[in-house]
């Protein structure tokens, strides 16, 4: 499984990064720009993530992002899990926004 840190995502230009954490957690407190679908939701909203792209996947601290990880890289995505995941986000002082 490809991984990477949370600094290395941070030194992205614009990448895809997609949120696999309930509802309540994501408008705690998410990185900028990702695109939430919950890991519940993920193979029935397959089609709304990039097939022609590396995808980058989050979640708190990197379980449930590890395993979205590994179901996208069978389906053909060049999927990334970010270690760490949002916590390791927040530690590293990043900025983060707030709400759905």
């Amino acid at each position: 499984m490809k991984e990477i840190t949370v600094t290395e995502l941070s030194a992205l230009a614009e990448p895809v990064v997609i949120d696999v954490r309930e509802l309540w957690e994501y408008e705690a407190a998410h990185v900028p720009g990702v695109t939430h679908i919950p890991m519940s939701e993920v193979v029935a909203r397959i089609s709304e993530i990039p097939a022609d792209v590396p995808v980058h996947v989050i979640c708190a601290i990197g379980g449930r992002s590890a395993q979205v990880t590994e179901y996208l890289a069978a389906t053909g995505h060049d999927a990334i899990n970010i270690a760490g995941g949002t916590t390791a986000w927040q530690r590293a002082g990043l900025p983060t926004e707030q709400g759905a």
